[in-house]
């Protein structure tokens, strides 16, 4: 059996070798595991809306039909037939009008939100609720609503919030130019910059 030293040629072959397959390896795009998406699951997966609304699908919906929707879907089940008062957060805040229930409000999913911070008036851009029906509701059947039944739901919302008319239709033009009341409370976070808290005070 032949004896590897410093500096023989077989030494340096097997370390070129080696360093060779262990770049390639390195290089790999799965990293020896799994496979690429597809382009199908890519597509699949990128449902993010952003506040420009630039990636909202066609569609349409009024305050009308998502009233109908909230019913049918079983919205009130979670969220109280008022859009509040239920186990899930507050969509729809009490009006003045309305008379609070003498029954003790039932626990609330965490985070919560109540009355006072509900989806419709807390939410700085009127896309994000699109987003949220979209991508997280009905309970259990995440993913089913057509893109006309999101805009209905999201209009019905906004109307009930006291943020547009009825008869307003929502679609993929309309909905990003709808003012929020919190509009002007949101800020986005300061840049952050490498080797610095990404809190100020924060070690």
């Amino acid at each position: 059996m032949g004896v590897f030293t410093m500096g023989s040629p077989r030494l340096l072959l097997l370390t070129a070798v080696l360093g060779i397959c262990q770049t390639a390896w390195t290089q790999s795009p799965t990293y020896g595991l799994g496979r690429a998406p597809s382009a199908e699951e890519i597509r699949a997966w990128d449902i993010a809306i952003s506040p420009t609304g630039k990636e909202l699908p066609t569609g349409q919906g009024t305050a009308k039909d998502g009233a109908a929707l909230y019913v049918r879907k079983g919205c009130v089940g979670c969220h109280g037939a008022l859009g509040s008062g239920g186990h899930a957060p507050t969509l729809i805040s009490r009006k003045g009008d309305q008379p609070a229930s003498s029954m003790p409000m039932p626990p609330c999913l965490a985070p919560c939100v109540n009355d006072a911070n509900t989806m419709g008036v807390h939410s700085p851009f009127a896309t994000t609720i699109w987003d949220y029906i979209n991508r997280g509701m009905p309970l259990g059947k995440e993913g089913t609503l057509t893109p006309n039944e999101v805009y209905a739901l999201t209009a019905f919302l906004l109307f009930k919030n006291d943020v547009i008319k009825e008869d307003d239709v929502m679609d993929a033009q309309s909905l990003p130019k709808v003012k929020m009341p919190n509009r002007a409370g949101f800020a986005l976070p300061p840049e952050w910059k490498h080797g610095t808290p990404r809190l100020q005070g924060y070690p």
